[in-house]
């Protein structure tokens, strides 16, 4: 995608809705975190929250391998195993 004259990587169009829609929310609560723990000066709640922004865009398919140059089952693999995770992860929160 072209925003200005910069590239930027758009979610895997593949996605089934209501996993976008998950990792989204996801994403969202990852950035609510990194913008608590930066006001509260704690680097490493900063950091896990910035981990999680980082495993939510991957799930997307807006870091790591391109989408376009994975298989159908490697992007699926990519977004269960993304969304199992932060799951996981907010269980644990």
């Amino acid at each position: 995608m072209l925003v200005n004259g910069r590239k930027w990587r758009a979610t895997d169009p593949a996605l089934p809705e209501e996993t976008a829609a998950r990792l989204r929310h996801h994403l969202m609560a990852a950035r609510r975190a990194v913008r608590s723990a930066t006001t509260a000066a704690d680097p490493q709640a900063e950091r896990a929250a910035r981990a999680r922004v980082h495993r939510a865009k991957v799930a997307l398919g807006e870091r790591g391998t391109p989408w376009w140059e994975q298989t159908e089952e490697q992007r699926r693999r990519r977004w269960e195993e993304g969304v199992a995770q932060l799951d996981e992860e907010e269980r644990a929160l």
